[in-house]
């Protein structure tokens, strides 16, 4: 059976962290505002992606489960991986920068990003990292930049098997208008792909990804047995195994509902054996490239109330957690809904009967807002919220209005006898870095125009 992390042990975990959070005032007047990471619950998700994909590989097969960077760009979250046999996928000089940093070695980094430069390609090649392929002009750079120097770097080529779209548009990657990878289902597209293999035998990748969040997994796998069919047409016409390994992405959507981690990666790994039976029989190395499903569960935002007030009727808890922090949330609540546990001033679940209330953020618009009208227990002024499922993206996509300063950062491991420690992940942003970074060691530079 793979290893899993128990809800009931998460769930107690996490009220165990929230309350030595205040205790040990990472979270209190000074600092309103905090990330918490759940370690224990991210070795958890490792093991299990690894057991998953054991369960359903041939014997031998390699295999690299890679980090999507973007999902949670923290150099020491990537150093843990790293730690449990997770490499890294990177879509930016940044993001190698952070993977180089937490020592993610060169052979296990992918580098996609459908607007590579030339500068971009060179380093990777030069570092012997893979390299995906967006469309055919970048391959035309990759002939100049191959023939130019000799590299140990996998080269593959991105495709689009334009299968449709999952309920979130902005997050489905294979529609037949996608902006990613070569749209297969073109006019001429694959038989294109295919030359362009047989012309480049150092050619010997496939990549696909279908989306994420909102994409069911029945599209994903029709994704991948799409590539999977067109990596055995290439390897006949070539009359070798010129294609030796199929990128298949990540993508896996995660429960927003409740603690349970569904779907799995061993629901995804099965469900691919039943659909792509060659892709796990050993002729074809194997690259995943998860992100939230790795990390959305084992992260909270632990937020201080300001006030309790009413309008309309409605209460509203102010708190310092919103638009910076769940960007995503407040602009499109539908498909990003957060769940929200509510704490009392020394952070202990609040009890007490369910009352419809809003949860505001500090930003000055009327639609900043972690939830609307949720029933909860009746929230004072210093009591505390946490965002649940925050542990992916959230912590990615701080975003700077009003000027508010980005959070600190905190793992944690929680044991019911030692007690809970924490080691910063990210130190919480000052004031006067906010003012460094808005130009405040230039302040007379248009006045000498």
């Amino acid at each position: 059976m793979a290893p899993t992390d128990a809800s009931p042990d998460r769930s107690a975990r996490r009220d165990q962290a929230v309350r030595a959070a205040v205790d040990q005032a990472l979270v209190g007047p000074a600092r309103p505002v905090a990330g918490l990471l759940d370690v224990t619950g991210i070795r958890a998700s490792a093991a299990a992606l690894h057991a998953a994909f054991d369960a359903v590989v041939a014997p031998g097969t390699e295999v690299l489960h890679s980090f999507a960077v973007k999902a949670t760009p923290l150099v020491p979250v990537l150093r843990l991986l790293h730690d449990a046999g997770i490499g890294a996928e990177v879509a930016s000089p940044g993001e190698l920068a952070l993977a180089r940093a937490a020592g993610v070695p060169p052979a296990r980094t992918v580098l996609d990003s459908p607007a590579k430069t030339a500068a971009e390609l060179r380093e990777a090649l030069a570092l012997g990292i893979a390299v995906n392929a967006d469309n055919p002009q970048e391959l035309a750079r990759l002939d100049a930049l191959v023939a130019s120097a000799p590299t140990r770097s996998p080269v593959g080529l991105r495709v689009n098997p334009q299968i449709g779209a999952g309920s979130i548009g902005a997050l489905s990657t294979a529609t037949a208008t996608s902006k990613f990878g070569v749209a297969l289902r073109d006019e001429g597209a694959r038989e294109w792909v295919v030359r362009a293999f047989l012309d480049r035998p150092w050619l010997t990748r496939l990549h696909t990804h279908s989306g994420s969040q909102g994409v069911p997994l029945e599209l994903m796998a029709e994704g991948v047995r799409t590539t999977y069919e067109l990596a055995e047409e290439i390897n006949r016409s070539a009359g070798r195994r010129q294609i030796d390994t199929l990128d298949i992405g990540g993508g896996l959507p995660v429960n927003f509902a409740s603690d349970e981690e569904s779907p799995g990666h061993a629901a995804y790994a099965q469900l691919l054996a039943e659909t792509v039976p060659g892709l796990f029989d050993g002729r074809y190395g194997l690259v995943t490239e998860f992100g939230r499903s790795l990390l959305a569960k084992h992260g909270l935002i632990l937020a201080r109330v300001e006030y309790a007030k009413r309008s309309g009727g409605r209460p509203i808890a102010v708190t310092h957690a919103g638009v910076q922090v769940a960007t995503r949330t407040v602009y499109a609540p539908a498909s990003w809904p957060l769940r929200i546990a509510a704490y009392d001033a020394q952070g202990r679940p609040r009890t007490g009967p369910a009352v419809a209330q809003d949860v505001a953020g500090p930003a000055c618009f009327a639609g900043d807002l972690l939830a609307e009208n949720r029933p909860l227990p009746p929230l004072e002024a210093g009591d505390h919220v946490a965002a649940l499922d925050t542990g992916a993206y959230n912590f990615a996509q701080h975003y700077s209005y009003n000027s508010l300063t980005r959070p600190g950062v905190y793992g944690f491991t929680a044991d019911p006898v030692d007690g809970v420690r924490f080691a910063t992940v990210r130190a919480p942003q000052t004031v006067a870095e906010i003012v460094t970074e808005a130009g405040g060691d230039r302040r007379g530079a248009l006045l000498d125009l």
